[in-house]
């Protein structure tokens, strides 16, 4: 008999997980819906399917995608969770069986040979495929429709490995471009590096040795280079055996910035080396002659984790501010320039997919000013305009809380940032969710309309717009 869920943080308040999958064919829809937008948003989150056997983290439930489609002024809703074999073997058992993280340690025997994939973190559609996303597996096929789980999708058996979440699409060559790390099992320096071609053929593979092992979430990618950003984020098996974090932050090690033109080879990677720091998620990088400039929310440690003795973090390492980055590729200097583009706590940063890795004029992210953005809670959706030097704000309200704005162009040759912006946003009060849209350079004017939910869709992490 399934039991209740514990009374933790990540799993309480709008971090608690829906007991369902349903379908809502027509929203009730307040404001001034555009008629000519069509297409779905998709997006993954944390969902676990039954109580932890242990300490939860909250990357360790399993994924469940949202997904609104759009079309004539119309809005329908749907949420399945992704049946990887590990959702099917605790679903069958009718009890969780995997520890945290996928600990060994804690879980329970049967699991031997069991991949630990929750996909949970991310969600696109790419060659005609919609994957779902997370780090230490490979993708996850879904249905594009109906959301039914296809199985896991190895580009015809030539992706060995785990696969980022935070794969980047050329929007030049339709190329998706990722990376993998832990490379043959946790705590090895290990990295893989790949390309896929536009029609979905896997056409580079390579493997590099990191300076050392750590957890490596996302990366940087622009028109000519790759760049692997390995932060103190360290992983490790051998701590984990012996009862410590698998994952932990240690501020003994500095960062290191792996730079890889895209033509070259694979060991022409150049490492830099900056201080110690995390990142989560960069918004976007682009070439400026020399000067390779990332716009990133910068961490003081590592958010959720550790430090590697096992003590807790200091609170104020999990307050991300977006930073500019300028790095020198002539290699005169190994010293990045860092300057601070917004003070607030922000998250989820996002642009025009249209311009990534190319300059850019328009960002969008999350933001708060409250303390409780340490817990992944954001009441904000922020606008940066780069070349204005302004940041607008759009707040939500009290005990609402809003997910990553999606930026959806008005047509696909539209200048940058003429469409919109899209985002989920808890109504506290009513304990329920809406699917919010702004014009996207007016953000602090509110929404253009909402598609009201009738149930709340829990905090999650990544989603992307598929056009019609």
């Amino acid at each position: 008999m399934t039991k209740r869920f514990p009374n933790e943080r990540f799993l309480s308040g709008n971090f608690a997980p829906l007991r369902a999958e349903c379908d809502a064919p027509d929203l009730e829809i307040e404001g001034d819906w555009p008629e000519d937008l069509a297409g779905t948003l998709v997006r993954n989150g944390s969902n676990p399917l039954f109580p932890p056997r242990d300490k939860y983290h909250l990357f360790s439930g399993d994924g469940m995608i949202h997904a609104f489609d759009i079309a004539g002024g119309r809005v329908a809703y749907r949420n399945r969770w992704v049946r990887t074999g590990k959702w099917k073997l605790e679903r069958d058992h009718g009890r969780a069986l995997f520890g945290t993280l996928g600990n060994p340690l804690t879980s329970d025997p049967i699991t031997r040979g069991v991949p630990f994939n929750v996909a949970n973190t991310n969600v696109l559609f790419h060659a005609g495929r919609l994957l779902a996303l997370e780090e230490g597996n490979p993708p996850f096929e879904l249905e594009r429709g109906s959301l039914d789980s296809l199985g896991t999708w190895d580009f015809d058996g030539a992706l060995e490995g785990p696969m980022t979440a935070h794969p980047k699409i050329d929007p030049e060559t339709g190329e998706m471009l990722f990376f993998g790390y832990n490379v043959g099992g946790m705590g090895r320096p290990t990295m893989s590096h790949q390309v896929v071609a536009k029609d979905g053929r896997l056409t580079r593979s390579d493997r590099f040795e990191a300076p050392y092992a750590s957890m490596v979430h996302d990366f940087i990618a622009t028109r000519n280079h790759v760049v692997f950003p390995i932060f103190p984020a360290t992983t490790s098996l051998e701590r984990a055996m012996k009862g410590g974090p698998p994952i932990a932050w240690d501020a003994g090690e500095s960062s290191r910035f792996g730079f890889l033109r895209r033509s070259d080879p694979i060991d022409a990677i150049r490492w830099v080396e900056a201080e110690a720091c995390f990142v989560y998620h960069p918004m976007n990088a682009f070439e400026d002659g020399d000067r390779l400039v990332a716009d990133m929310v910068r961490y003081d440690g590592a958010p959720g984790f550790p430090t590697a003795d096992g003590g807790r973090p200091d609170p104020r390492h999990a307050e991300g501010r977006l930073e500019r980055w300028t790095f020198d590729l002539s290699g005169a200097t190994d010293d990045p320039k860092i300057e601070i583009v917004d003070e607030l706590l922000s998250e989820f940063p996002r642009l025009d997919e249209r311009f990534a890795g190319l300059p850019y004029r328009h960002g969008f992210m999350t933001s708060t000013e409250r303390p409780e953005g340490r817990n992944a809670i954001f009441d904000q959706i922020a606008h940066v305009d780069f070349e204005a030097g302004r940041v607008a704000r759009w707040h939500a309200g009290e005990d609402h809380l809003v997910g990553e704005p999606i930026f959806v162009p008005r047509a696909p040759d539209a200048e940058e940032g003429d469409g919109y912006v899209l985002s989920i946003v808890y109504v506290g009060p009513e304990n329920r969710s809406d699917l919010v849209l702004f014009d996207a350079t007016s953000i602090e004017a509110g929404p253009r309309a909402r598609a009201r939910l009738d149930l709340r869709v829990p905090n999650g992490f990544h989603g992307n717009w598929i056009p019609a």
